[in-house]
């Protein structure tokens, strides 16, 4: 009996071995942002002003386009970094142009807002601005255009850009 109780008096707690820093797991002193989008998502991103007589007005990370012709309807979606479209759609396009009877009425407005909001999706583009011209915005068709487009899933406005004091 003495000898277990003089045993247990004797014992210590074990020491922790202090953690060595492996070159794995340090911390790099310059960070490299790889996602580009991130700071649009979050509404950080610089948003270029342009002039303010310039119509339409080049605030925007994604802007819609959308126009019609005698013959075909069209959307395009721009970025502010590139004059050259990011997605489009049209009725000259004979996936679609084949499902429709006419390729400048409602229906067709519509289609084209459908396959539009679908693509965007895909990219992963869920908001944008779309200021449509003030004397066509009551007209049908551009009022399907936006309704299939916010039935797809798309914002067709932008957060306003946050600051960082």
């Amino acid at each position: 009996m003495i000898w277990y109780e003089s045993a247990r008096c004797l014992s210590q707690a074990a020491s922790k071995p202090e953690p060595k820093a492996n070159e794995n797991e340090t911390v790099n002193p310059s960070f490299v942002n790889r996602n580009p989008r991130n700071l649009e998502q979050m509404a950080l991103a610089v948003k270029d002003r342009g002039w303010k007589t310039s119509w339409p007005h080049q605030e925007f990370y994604h802007r819609l386009v959308f126009s019609r012709t005698q013959h075909h309807v069209t959307a395009e979606v721009f970025s502010s970094s590139s004059p050259v479209p990011v997605l489009s759609c049209s009725t000259k396009e004979w996936a679609i142009k084949k499902e429709l009877a006419s390729t400048n009425c409602v229906a067709a407005c519509q289609a084209v807002g459908d396959v539009l909001a679908h693509r965007c999706q895909q990219a992963g583009i869920t908001r944008m601005v779309y200021r449509a011209i003030p004397w066509t915005f009551r007209s049908d068709a551009v009022q399907a255009f936006r309704a299939a487009m916010k039935g797809g899933g798309i914002t067709l406005s932008e957060p306003r850009r946050k600051y960082l004091y």
